[in-house]
């Protein structure tokens, strides 16, 4: 069975301890224990700690091991780095986690004393002098299950929380918890399920699963992700605080049904808190304050928000909260006209009807309650069919659907609205409402880049010899940002070969920032991320920039080989910063673009062939095999073939590139990038930047894991590679010259020279790896070929490249003692429309196909537009009796061959007065008739009288 909870042993109050090899333990402190699965979030789990160790919520660092590595420490800090976690101890049934933060919980700041945080705690564990706990010593104890029954309010008021008893543990460590936050229920009652026949009270019973205790939770607790983190909004407003009198001089003034229909989205705010109509009822109480019931039972439940006069309602708030849903449920659209903390008017939005309602606070009962209310409407009921809900409503009702699920579509959103409420929203209010959802959930995009520099420090105080910096342009708005850590630096000129593709893609956010990279590859041709860059917009200066903050990091004297998408134009750029470099074409970008540029009309071979003989072509070891591949192109297509020959041929392929052999990698790096942050696309940039990182030490942590099992002495790839030049190397005869020069015979006689580490076949200079051939000599003179293979193949040196790690830093709105600190002020990108749209141009232009004509060969046009003027063929036509078998052209140039579509059966071209027949580009007016079959048709000379027969028409390029 699998594995459906994880237990945690939480450590802390004690101190890391860094042994000889350079591994870590955990020594003092307390441990605590809670079980977690994979519903479990991340700030419950926060939380609970904070409460649980006693601690600062906002200083809470939580950190673990990956199994089988105690160098690096892991920090958890958001729900995918807990799924991770949870992941990677797929075999464990405890794992590690230690926590820091400055002592003292504030249980005032969320509104409870006791709450459940949808963790369950397990059990309190002895303190252990190491972080490893042995899985074997630690059992949880069965939870005993609390019967549940439906209690009248009278005793539930006497109710101070649920205790979960656990047997054989001691009363120190009993825990006792409410399932919901009680404070944040008038009068004490604890909310119940909705089906009260089915269902028990919601005693915090801890055997539910994390997952059924945060639904729980969220009905009666609101929560608000902001920049410090998240924070728990009271569900009810203070009754008994000073209230504020507003004149009536301050009132709202009535206008059109327009202006004010715009303003009662701004005015009328939601607030999740419960209907005074439903205090007497806790199942409807839980499902009024959230929208986690079905949308059916919601709007039946939302029809009796508004009972009628004499209802009362702790606020102004509750009383605009429970307007709106009533309106909902019952499909209509209203107005306030007196709107303020003492009073609230509504009437319908249609003009001259019956419905309107009034309320106003009730200072003998402290109460907002309503004094008079019209329930009928007298308005068509097809204004009804056409409501539609304030923004604010939508905003909500997406933001929970966004919760659920995260990567739901605009149109996806509107059709889940319209069936679960019957109403049809504009995309466009939804895309607004979707946008705006997101900012509250995921936070202003906008303030983000506030977070920057203190983001920048913190990185480079936990990673020394990493580059970091941040650039601005004017009024302080975000122009540049590079990384380049240290860990990167180390491996590439450890363990990596001396390459480095350049690459960039768009981070698709609403400042269109670009997203540049230069990455390595290791000896598994793995991509090693090296260094990346952020900037406001991707142009040559960026380009420039990048490329000099790249050399100012890499102190190497090695020659480099840059590789890049030719139609970026960065050859220029390359050469100039770094000398002695050569720079490539990337083998994907140059591919897709010959693709792309491919017309007919075709011969031989056909269309499919094409890209064949072009990955031939840069696969080419000698110049005779790229001239036989191009010489196939041409055969095709002569306009592939000029395609071929005008795209430089000695920066792609191998016969005449100087620089490191790379064209055997045709992946998209940018893309490998962009899946990386797929499931943060849409997150400010801060959050973005951190999952690049942590994608980059789970890279690490990873192979250097895996590498650490390997059995033998190269690369799994370059193993495999070389196995199989092993097995070509039986039946070959060598035949020795001197102790390093070797002849090796079979069907053909291959020079081997081990001292200078070369073979005429030239595949082990462009490989790196000893050929069959080479391998025949070391196999006769008892030479291990392993010494005379490249090193950046070696498994050594690819857990040389992985050797140092990456170490996450505090979030960039924390200091180390949970303070929080200023930072200098960052404004986001601007962003130029006119840009944007010369971009968006520019895409579409490239992206599209040019369209020949078939009739005149120009481009820009097919053969039904063609406007170049056709003669009358019957104009200078003249007939030939003379046999077919005596016309025969003579010297005449192959370049004077056309073929014609429509008469191409039974016409020749001439280009000299009709007695004189000639293939060449005659005008239409030109064509000569001639009775005879295709393969039979001749071509004459005009200035020779001899005759010569030619092949059929068939066999002309």
């Amino acid at each position: 069975m699998a594995r459906t909870k994880l237990i945690l042993i939480c450590q802390s109050g004690g101190e890391f301890v860094v042994k000889d090899d350079g591994s870590m333990s955990y020594t003092g402190g307390d441990a605590q224990a809670v079980d977690i699965n994979h519903e479990t979030r991340f700030d419950d789990l926060k939380l609970k700690l904070a409460e649980m160790l006693n601690l600062d919520y906002k200083s809470v660092i939580m950190k673990y091991f990956l199994p089988g590595n105690t160098r690096t420490l892991i920090t958890l800090s958001n729900d995918k780095d807990l799924k991770r976690m949870y992941e990677f101890h797929g075999n464990s049934v405890t794992a590690d986690v230690f926590v820091q933060g400055k002592a003292g919980f504030d249980a005032e700041a969320f509104n409870t004393p006791k709450r459940a945080c949808g963790i369950k705690v397990a059990e309190s564990v002895t303190p252990v002098a190491a972080f490893t706990t042995s899985a074997a010593t630690l059992h949880a104890s069965p939870l005993s299950k609390q019967p549940g029954c439906i209690m009248p309010v009278e005793e539930r008021t006497q109710i101070s929380g649920g205790v979960a008893h656990m047997p054989t543990m001691s009363p120190a460590f009993t825990s006792t918890d409410n399932a919901d936050a009680t404070s944040s229920i008038p009068n004490g009652s604890i909310s119940a399920s909705a089906d009260a026949s089915r269902h028990s009270l919601d005693v915090f019973d801890m055997n539910c699963t994390p997952a059924d205790t945060v639904k729980k939770r969220r009905r009666t607790a609101a929560w608000k992700i902001g920049a410090n983190g998240p924070t728990i909004g009271s569900v009810t407003d203070h009754v008994g605080e000073k209230r504020k009198h507003t004149s009536k001089k301050k009132n709202i003034p009535s206008r059109n049904v327009a202006t004010e229909t715009d303003d009662v989205d701004e005015r009328q705010d939601i607030l999740h808190s419960k209907d005074s109509s439903t205090s007497n009822d806790p199942i409807k109480a839980s499902l009024v304050e959230s929208n986690d019931a079905p949308p059916e039972l919601l709007l039946k439940i939302w029809k009796d928000a508004i009972t009628g006069i004499g209802q009362e309602f702790n606020n102004a708030k509750e009383f605009r909260d429970a307007l709106q849903k009533y309106a909902v449920a019952h499909r209509f659209m209203y107005k306030l006209k007196k709107n303020d903390t003492n009073r609230a008017s509504g009437r319908c939005i249609v003009e001259d009807c019956s419905w309107k309602i009034f309320a106003s606070w009730d200072t003998s009962v402290k109460k907002f309650r309503i004094k008079s209310m019209t329930e009928t409407h007298t308005c068509e009921s097809e204004f009804l069919k056409s409501y539609h809900p304030k923004r604010s409503w939508l905003v909500s009702i997406v933001k929970d659907r966004l919760l659920e699920r995260p990567h739901l579509k605009t149109k996806e959103l509107a059709n889940i609205i319209r069936q679960d409420f019957g109403i049809a929203v504009n995309y466009t209010h939804v895309w607004r409402a979707v946008e705006d959802a997101k900012e509250r959930l995921l936070g202003s995009y906008k303030e983000a880049y506030d977070q920057l520099p203190r983001f920048c420090e913190k990185m480079t105080e936990a990673n020394p010899g990493s580059n970091i910096e941040l650039f601005t342009g004017d009024e302080s708005r975000f122009q540049r940002l590079f990384v380049c850590f240290h860990a990167s630096i180390h491996g590439f000129q450890n363990g990596c070969r001396p390459i480095l593709f350049l690459d960039a893609a768009s981070l698709k956010s609403r400042y269109h920032e670009t997203f540049l990279a230069a990455t390595a590859l290791d000896g598994d041709d793995g991509l090693f991320p090296v260094a990346f860059a952020i900037v406001d917009t991707e142009n040559d200066d960026n380009w420039r920039w990048f490329l000099e903050q790249l050399r100012s990091v890499l102190s190497t004297t090695q020659s480099l080989t840059f590789v890049s998408d030719r139609e970026k134009g960065l050859k220029k750029s390359v050469l100039e910063v770094f000398e002695n470099a050569h720079h490539g074409y990337s083998m994907h970008h140059l591919l897709q673009s010959f693709m792309r540029n491919l017309n007919g009309p075709y011969h031989g071979d056909g269309k499919g062939s094409l890209p064949i003989n072009f990955m031939a072509a840069a696969h080419a070891i000698r110049l005779d095999g790229f001239n036989t591949s191009i010489d196939q192109i041409r055969r095709v297509s002569a306009r592939a073939y000029a395609w071929v020959q005008q795209i430089e041929p000695e920066c792609w392929t191998n016969a005449l590139f100087k620089g490191e052999p790379y064209n055997h990698f045709t992946s998209d790096v940018a893309e490998t990038y962009i899946k990386w942050i797929e499931e943060v696309q849409e997150l400010p940039i801060v959050p973005k930047i951190e999952a690049l990182c942590s994608k980059f030490m789970e890279l690490i942590n990873t192979r250097r894991t895996d590498s650490s099992k390997w059995p033998t002495k190269l690369t799994p790839s370059k193993e495999e590679k070389l196995q199989r030049e092993a097995s070509c190397a039986y039946g070959l005869k060598v035949l020795f010259s001197s102790d390093t020069l070797f002849e090796v015979h079979k069907d053909s006689i291959n020079v081997v020279d081990i001292s200078k580490r070369y073979c005429s076949c030239l595949d082990w200079n462009a490989t790196g790896l000893p050929c069959c051939h080479a391998i025949a000599v070391f196999n006769c003179t008892g030479r291990d070929v392993y010494d005379y293979c490249s090193r950046y193949y070696k498994s050594d040196n690819y857990r040389l490249t992985y050797s140092e790690s990456i170490n996450p830093a505090l979030a960039p709105f924390e200091s180390s003692d949970g303070e929080i600190t200023d930072a200098a002020h960052v404004l986001p990108p601007s962003v130029s429309k006119q840009q944007e749209k010369k971009s968006q141009a520019k895409t579409k232009s490239s992206s599209a196909r040019t369209v020949f004509c078939s009739r005149c060969k120009d481009s820009g046009h097919n053969k039904k537009t063609c406007k170049e003027p056709m003669d009358d063929p019957l104009s200078s036509m003249d007939l030939i009796d003379a046999p077919i078998s005596s016309m025969d052209p003579v010297d005449a140039p192959s370049s004077s061959i056309v073929p014609v579509d429509a008469l191409s059966s039974s016409v020749i071209t001439v280009d000299a007065p009709p007695s004189s027949i000639v293939p060449t580009d005659a005008p239409s007016s030109s064509i000569v008739p001639i009775d005879a079959a295709p393969s039979s048709i001749d071509h004459v000379d005009a200035h020779s009288s001899s005759i010569v027969p030619i092949d059929p028409p068939s066999s002309i390029p």
